[in-house]
């Protein structure tokens, strides 16, 4: 079994910050995580910033240069510093990353419960 536990949500007024945390457990060989995704009501999941083994980051248009993600591989951990928050910013978010519970398995996609963002304006 792999868990991703998500946290760091909340209420916050506009301009305010967040650190969302997501770390995997569970019977892992080898993970990478690949991102935070997003979503509003009645939207589409979409991807808010991803990062590669290498450390390599990328942003939607949106929230480019105010948010950043970064990664603690010794912890099993992804972050989402949220800066400059904006009402359009609230959602619930949500870590992907992918999984290989031994060296002869494939890879896996799992994803976290999710964490709820509220931006007040």
């Amino acid at each position: 079994q792999v868990q991703l536990v998500e946290s760091g949500g909340g209420l916050v007024e506009a301009g305010g910050s967040l650190r969302l945390s997501c770390t995997a457990s569970g019977s892992i060989f080898s993970l990478n995580f690949r991102g935070w995704y997003r979503q509003a009501p009645g939207k589409q999941r979409e991807l808010v910033a991803s990062i590669t083994s290498r450390g390599s980051t990328n942003y939607a248009d949106s929230v480019k240069d105010r948010f950043t993600i970064s990664r603690d591989d010794a912890k099993n951990t992804v972050y989402l510093q949220m800066n400059s928050l904006k009402p359009e910013d609230t959602a619930v978010y949500y870590c992907n990353c992918q999984v290989r519970r031994t060296p002869w398995s494939s890879s896996a996609d799992y994803w976290g419960q999710g964490t709820q963002v509220t931006v007040s304006s």
